[in-house]
């Protein structure tokens, strides 16, 4: 049999990582599909910012996260009843739908004559951002073996960071074109998009000869689950276990920075001149701004730095990385706290997020299991998420009503935090490494 070659989108898709033939199509597909979701989401979180910020202020806004960890609760539990009671295809379709359906009745409920507090629609972001997410690369750990999942999560991750560019762009784009509540309908023609997408990749990937995957034990079929739920999966092992603290860690530091930077953010609206509608629209726009830059560095990083990281520095390496910006950022913010040094701080912070750490974050879970992939997956990405926000709202309350603490004592705490959060990802490094070995010694024999 002869040797297959690479056609001109793998060749292309080499630059970046390895790619072997019959690999480019789907993995484009996939990168496509991850594009979309994040644009609706980031879409539907600049309609979020001053729906809650102008409403409420920073403090609800906070507050609010520790909400969605309760909710988070039934949600987990219920979205670990469907992966088991439905095939995939079928699973993704309704839970999609779902979401999409939430973003037109929000559409018409904000374009009322009184719309309601903005808290609703905060909530209800996160929670779809967290589900949409985590289903997305749950599917991607399905669909790939470890092998596949280590060199292509690099290109994936990439369609995510330039979704996180292309979502506050266009919606700073079309803010004044169709107004703000109008930007929920495109959201939610862009979620049915990807929707599509995904029936299309796996109606290939159904058609894929046996012959086409990495590893002989791969198959499209879906996993046998038990009946055990997805919160016992994470605390019956030791490295899922520290992987869900330090998610929760990290997101408590990430959250009160968001925090830190509503609060310059506010202030600097409530120098503007125009009323309530002036304020909102400022806000909107910093935000917007704010979010297409954080999406376009972190979309340079995706492409240029990720791959060349993870392959010369390791696993352990690449997942400190984040918690030693972190460090320099807080550092700066206590000692010079404005609203242009929390910008550029944060800027660093969540562009390294949402392309190195990320990407690392989804290869931590190559050597787990497909149950641990499923159910132990979605719960640390949602429900561990959510209680560092808890975390972080326990610390705005006692920190603003209890301590009055101003912005630079909040950069000192996460200061603090980051720490121990550098601290962490160094034992989780130790420990894929030795997962790795593990694994790949059975596979060996």
């Amino acid at each position: 049999m002869g040797v297959s070659k690479k056609n001109i989108i793998e060749r292309a898709l080499g630059i970046f990582t390895e790619v072997y033939p019959g690999e480019g199509t789907t993995a484009l597909l996939m990168t496509l599909n991850i594009f979309l979701i994040l644009t609706s989401y980031l879409i539907a979180k600049v309609v979020r910012e001053p729906l809650i910020l102008g409403g409420g202020g920073a403090e609800l806004k906070s507050y609010a996260s520790a909400i969605q960890v309760v909710l988070l609760l039934g949600v987990v539990r219920l979205y670990a009843w469907l992966v088991a009671g439905f095939p995939r295809h079928k699973l993704i379709n309704y839970v999609t739908l779902f979401f999409a359906g939430c973003l037109i009745f929000f559409y018409v409920l904000y374009s009322a004559v009184e719309p309601p507090s903005g808290i609703f629609f905060f909530l209800w972001v996160g929670i779809f951002s967290l589900v949409i997410i985590a289903q997305f690369w749950s599917y991607a750990n399905d669909i790939y073996s470890p092998n596949e999942g280590k060199r292509l999560f690099v290109i994936l991750a990439f369609g995510a960071s330039a979704g996180g560019v292309f979502g506050p762009m266009l919606a700073g784009a079309l803010l004044d074109l169709v107004g703000l509540y109008n930007l929920l309908l495109v959201s939610a023609g862009i979620l049915l998009i990807s929707l599509l997408l995904t029936n299309y990749i796996d109606s290939r990937l159904q058609r894929r000869p046996r012959a086409m995957t990495e590893d002989k034990n791969t198959s499209p079929e879906e996993p046998a689950m038990s009946k055990q739920g997805a919160l016992k999966v994470v605390f019956r092992s030791k490295y899922l276990l520290m992987i869900a603290f330090l998610i929760l860690l990290s997101n408590w530091v990430n959250t009160t920075g968001e925090y830190i930077l509503g609060s310059g953010v506010e202030s600097a609206a409530g120098e503007i001149e125009g009323g309530a509608d002036a304020a909102k629209a400022f806000i909107g726009g910093f935000y917007a701004d704010f979010y297409t830059l954080v999406g376009f560095v972190g979309m340079l990083l995706q492409l240029f730095i990720v791959s060349r990281v993870i392959k010369y520095l390791g696993i352990r390496l690449a997942l400190m990385t984040l918690p030693i910006i972190a460090i320099g950022g807080y550092m700066l913010i206590a000692i010079y706290p404005v609203l242009g040094i929390i910008r550029w701080s944060k800027t660093a912070e969540n562009a390294t997020d949402y392309s190195l750490n990320n990407t690392v974050r989804h290869i931590l879970f190559l050597p787990t299991t497909k149950e641990e992939k499923y159910k132990a997956k979605v719960a640390i990405d949602s429900f561990f998420v959510r209680a560092g926000d808890v975390l972080s709202a326990a610390l705005v309350f006692v920190g603003v009503t209890w301590l009055s603490f101003e912005i630079y004592q909040f950069a000192l705490f996460c200061l603090a935090l980051t720490i121990v959060w550098l601290w962490l990802a160094f034992r989780i490094g130790v420990e894929n490494r030795r997962l790795e070995k593990a694994r790949t010694m059975v596979d060996g024999n």
